[in-house]
């Protein structure tokens, strides 16, 4: 039995509170008999493991206290604290050594066979799974403090009621799952160990997909592009949030109405009309190649593989959330914006009048341009920089150092998906409160292991591949909180 001694006292008024629960009844059904019974040898059996850890530290005590009078006077006392080396103890006893409770509880966040569901609520069950998760990405290998970081960040805000986000990292972060994913991408499935193939199991329990592993929690392009800063200015400027399904659910409010009242008179409903914007995941795929020898240690495997999904997701991602079209794939935000208000047709082709540049900040409301930023093709800047070219004008500010570009006053984002022309009816500036273009990621990438590619011959390249695929959406949640120029 595993159960620690605060926790077998905990286990033994549990199983009283429902035996006299089941004492009460008139009559007990069968299964409340059967029930009774187990819960009556449990008892026992979880008594007698209390008496056994109090005997331990009944003993504990007694040497600890001969071996400090064989030192002499000046021997440190141990009793009642943590030695030096408690870490390296799994089984310290928690009434000699209370303040290690915890750490012996979480030494191994993995196992869950030690959480107890018996008589909890699911919010007691949930709240263990998230600190058991928290562990976890402290203790999970393959990882630096920026992965850290983003990890906790994303289980913080992001996981669910039910837990969804902490049991995806409990079952794929642990080592076990590490080492045998790790097998798996070096073609090296026959030296899978029965525990390792064992988290295997437990991880794809929690997938949907037929086939195909769930990418280790610490490799995720999720975590690594949040940890690392994305490459995407699009990701960088627009509001990121986490799925844990196929839609993810916000909730929108207009300005609240509000108004001057006479004493004694009845207040009006000043309450907004409350919106639920809705952005859908699809599902994104890419084939990843990569020579046998750079899979020959399994240093390679965790950082090249961590590399290239994170790279090749950017890659896709970037053009998509500018011009992808809302079917089967993500809104772009040029898309979204087309044929709505947020348009504005401007200026003669061929050229960038400044009217055009100041036309999008007027025509954005007061409430979106404090928090406004600009996105367009490097191209279209370098057009409008020419426009300025004596300082006199106020587009620019005058750099220095590191200070980042700013046009009147506002922060500038390239994307280089964007239209670098002026020709008619081309969409090349966007200007607008991007914290209204949500993107909405899934963490969880499934990728399925391919031992050898062959070439047009049908024979070997020396090259393995993964087919990897993953879930994310975007899309306009408030075209009002954007102007885009469409050339006239």
């Amino acid at each position: 039995m595993q159960l620690s001694h605060s926790q077998a006292v905990i286990r033994l008024k549990d199983i009283k509170e429902e035996l006299e629960r089941l004492g009460q009844k008139d009559e007990l059904t069968a299964e409340d008999e059967q029930s009774f019974d187990e819960l009556t040898r449990e008892f026992a059996e979880v008594d007698n493991h209390r008496r056994q850890l109090e005997r331990k530290a009944a003993l504990e005590r007694v040497r600890s206290a001969t071996k400090a009078t064989e030192r002499g006077p000046a021997a440190v006392k141990i009793e009642g604290g943590t030695p030096l080396n408690s870490r390296d103890g799994y089984d310290l006893d928690p009434i000699l050594h209370p303040d290690s409770v915890e750490d012996r509880r979480f030494r191994n966040p993995w196992d869950l066979s030690e959480v107890r569901t018996f008589g909890r609520s699911k919010e007691a069950v949930g709240q263990e799974l998230r600190s058991r998760a928290l562990s976890a990405v402290e203790k999970m290998a393959g990882a630096n403090d920026g992965v850290r970081s983003a990890a906790t960040d994303i289980l913080e805000r992001w996981d669910d009621n039910d837990s969804t986000i902490a049991r995806l990292c409990l079952a794929t972060s642990s080592p076990e799952y590490l080492r045998a994913w790790s097998k798996m991408a070096r073609g090296h499935q026959p030296l899978i160990t029965e525990e390792e193939r064992n988290a295997l199991e437990r991880a794809m329990s929690l997938t949907d997909a037929a086939g195909g592993y769930l990418v280790p929690f610490q490799l995720d392009p999720t975590v690594i592009i949040t940890a690392n800063g994305s490459l995407n200015e699009v990701r960088r400027v627009a509001r990121q949030v986490v799925a844990t399904g196929d839609v993810w659910n916000g909730v929108s409010a207009g300005s609240v109405t509000w108004s001057f009242a006479a004493e004694g008179v009845e207040a009006g409903d000043n309450a907004p009309g409350f919106g639920q914007p809705t952005v859908q995941l699809f599902k994104a795929q890419g084939f990843v190649p990569i020579s046998i020898e750079a899979l020959q240690d399994e240093a390679n495997v965790t950082s090249e593989v961590a590399r290239l999904l994170a790279f090749g997701r950017e890659e896709l991602e970037a053009a998509k959330f500018i011009s992808g079209s809302g079917s089967g794939e993500p809104f772009g935000i040029v898309t979204a914006l087309t044929g709505t208000a947020a348009e504005l047709t401007q200026g003669p082709a061929g050229t960038m009048p400044l009217g055009s540049i100041y036309g999008l900040d007027n025509g954005l409301p007061a409430r979106y341009r404090r928090g406004a930023s600009w996105l367009a093709h490097r191209a279209i800047y370098n057009v409008i920089r020419a426009i300025d070219q004596n300082g006199g004008a106020g587009l620019w500010v005058q750099l220095q150092g590191d200070v980042p570009a700013q046009l009147i006053g506002r922060p500038t984002y390239e994307a280089e998906a964007m239209t670098s022309t002026i020709t008619t009816g081309s969409r090349n500036l966007i200007y607008g409160d991007f914290s209204n273009y949500v993107i909405a990621d899934r963490v969880g990438m499934t990728v399925e292991f391919i031992p050898h590619l062959v070439g047009a011959n049908r024979r070997p390249t020396g090259q393995r591949g993964w087919y990897a695929y993953y879930r994310v959406g975007a899309d306009s949640v408030n075209d009002g909180a954007f102007r885009m120029n469409k050339v006239a």
